[in-house]
């Protein structure tokens, strides 16, 4: 089997990179950017693999790609790359559309042609991916979940993005016989996770003493899926998946924001104390702009129709996230010298605050 996956030096790029090359053993070609959270020393567990390789190139490059997807011959593709940050694409939109709608274009217009000139074999075998996001759904109250038939109602530029890409995915499915299959999941969490993000951020800053920023009162609520887990889900939709579906990943653990940072410094109370209880860090900032409420994911179809189960519920999840953290600063030390861990994205009033 031979998977070229785009965006895996990312943090659930690399962890599907490590799953498919270690535990599958399959070929993989991983194609990313190395833009600011790509790292291959995500990578360091599969670099030097006789089944792995990596490319440098942005999939907006239609000749690498065109290139690439000739020379390696895959018979999956698994479209991870993009611009990922809410907080990001605040402040600079730009970059997510380039990337999330242009460059999944380029990407579906590579595949077509390479499945195009394929044998009937392997054109009813080969399988296009596209990774996704629970919020192209917009915002729940306090009741419901997103199922694959919750219309798109996305918030901010990032998931506005995203939701693009996801039209374009299915648009290519009907009209060209693509075969492609869409997931959207919810809030990843786990190991090499970049530490701008709520999780590894409240980590790092706690370990260090320093303040721990949550959005306005804390009270927005989240379904955390562990990424490894995600990986396995995602390998897994593409074998078994059917073209032209979508199937939502969630971990069934929603928290509110407030009570994640407190999980993670009862954690780290427990296995690294501290002179005071790290909880006292916490402070309140203002909210950022188009802030969704809720996300809760239904994943009943893939469990159902494909068999998966989610591994790690939010306390066994958290806890291994947290001792990995604390076992793995040749990881983190780096990118926290040149990220100090402020908060983006925010008003510029808030900023000063």
């Amino acid at each position: 089997m031979r998977v070229m996956v785009t965006g895996g030096a990312g943090f659930i790029g690399s962890a599907l990179v490590r799953y498919l090359v270690l535990e599958r053993g399959y070929e993989v070609l991983n194609v990313d950017a190395l833009t600011y959270a790509g790292n291959l020393d995500s990578l360091r567990a599969v670099d030097g693999r006789a089944n792995y390789r990596f490319l440098h190139a942005n999939i907006c490059d239609r000749p690498s790609m065109e290139r690439a997807v000739a020379e390696f011959g895959p018979d999956r593709i698994m479209h991870l790359a993009a611009e990922s940050h809410v907080d990001r694409s605040i402040t600079g939109a730009a970059d997510f559309i380039a990337t999330n709608i242009m460059g999944t274009f380029t990407l579906l217009e590579t595949a077509r042609a390479h499945w195009s000139e394929l044998d009937e074999a392997a054109k009813a075998a080969f399988r296009f991916l596209h990774v996704s996001t629970d919020e192209v759904y917009g915002s729940l109250g306090r009741e419901g979940v997103f199922t694959e038939h919750t219309p798109y109602d996305p918030s901010s530029p990032y998931s506005a993005s995203k939701a693009s890409s996801d039209h374009l995915a299915k648009a290519w499915q009907r009209t060209y016989g693509l075969p492609v299959v869409v997931s959207n999941c919810s809030n990843n969490y786990g190991p090499y996770h970049f530490p701008e993000k709520l999780i590894p951020l409240t980590i790092l800053n706690a370990l260090a003493g320093e303040r721990l920023p949550v959005y306005g009162k804390g009270e927005n609520v989240r379904d955390w899926l562990y990424v490894e887990d995600h990986a396995c889900a995602l390998d897994l939709i593409i074998e078994r998946g059917r073209p032209g579906e979508t199937y939502n990943v969630g971990g069934r653990n929603e928290r509110c924001n407030v009570d994640v940072v407190r999980a993670i410094c009862s954690v780290l109370d427990q296995i690294a104390p501290a002179n005071r209880p790290r909880e006292e860090l916490i402070e309140f900032v203002a909210d950022r702009p188009g802030h969704d409420a809720r996300y809760a994911v239904d994943a009943s179809k893939l469990e159902n129709e494909l068999g998966w189960r989610a591994q790690e519920d939010f306390n066994s999840g958290i806890e291994k996230t947290v001792r990995w953290y604390l076992d793995n600063d040749w990881w983190w030390r780096p990118l926290r010298e040149r990220y100090s861990g402020e908060r983006l994205g925010l008003p510029k009033t808030a900023a000063k605050d």
